[in-house]
């Protein structure tokens, strides 16, 4: 790559800019997080912007394809299957979330999940419908029978893993018939974007999602727990599994 630059100027190589700039920051014996905070402050006095990269829209299911994948899963009456592809359904956590929830994370009485150290290294708390709370215990209760310590064990009692997951979700997708394959990631998005057309504000879907949304979260701020869960609960019952 040509370190001249469209408008004319000439550059001194990155390698060579390097080697100056680490002559007067050796002294300082810089990790990681220093340098990075050094180049942000360098950022700004430069007045250098970040280029943004171009969002494509995620690939999510429609209705009738997720109808028709969860009546082949019903069909196959495998009650681990089941269960494990209902929790994905109705709380869009993320696959390597879910292989490492542990039996008392889930309260039961509550009807949620506590995620612990999820994406971002930050903790929170998803919501399941009422519904979905006695077939979830009979779950624990078998699990718990075993010895088991995660919601989702093999005989083994080792965890599930996220490749084991996703082979069993491209199963279903297969015998169901469908063009795609079916990820955790297109199930998260398929909640998510059905909640919004519910019409459940942003600030109320954020802390289920975990996106870091400084916006969601300024809006967040102002309600409780309670509230989102309410909302949820609200339209929920119409989910199409």
């Amino acid at each position: 790559m040509s370190d001249v630059p469209q408008t004319g100027v000439k550059r001194t190589p990155a390698r060579k800019k390097a080697q100056q700039l680490a002559r007067y920051l050796r002294d300082e014996h810089p990790d990681y997080d220093y340098l990075k905070q050094v180049f942000r402050y360098l950022r700004e006095e430069l007045d250098v912007t970040i280029p943004r990269m171009p969002q494509h829209l995620p690939s999510v299911p429609s209705e009738e394809e997720m109808r028709r994948y969860y009546e082949t899963v019903w069909k196959a009456r495998d009650y681990p299957d089941m269960v494990l592809i209902k929790t994905l359904f109705y709380t869009g956590v993320r696959v390597s979330e879910l292989v490492n929830t542990r039996l008392d994370e889930v309260d039961l009485d509550r009807c949620q999940i506590r995620i612990t150290r999820g994406k971002g290294d930050k903790d929170r708390v998803v919501p399941f419908p009422d519904a979905f709370k006695e077939t979830l215990g009979q779950h624990m209760e078998q699990l718990r029978a075993k010895g088991a310590t995660y919601l989702f064990e093999s005989s083994w009692k080792k965890k599930y893993s996220d490749r084991g997951v996703r082979r069993m979700l491209e199963r279903y997708a297969k015998a169901a018939g469908l063009e795609h394959n079916v990820s955790p990631h297109q199930l998260r998005h398929f909640l998510l974007t059905w909640l919004k057309k519910q019409g459940i504000d942003d600030a109320l879907i954020q802390p289920y999602s975990g996106h870091a949304s400084r916006k969601s979260l300024e809006i967040y701020s102002l309600l409780s727990l309670s509230d989102a869960q309410e909302e949820y609960n609200s339209v929920i019952d119409r989910f199409p599994i």
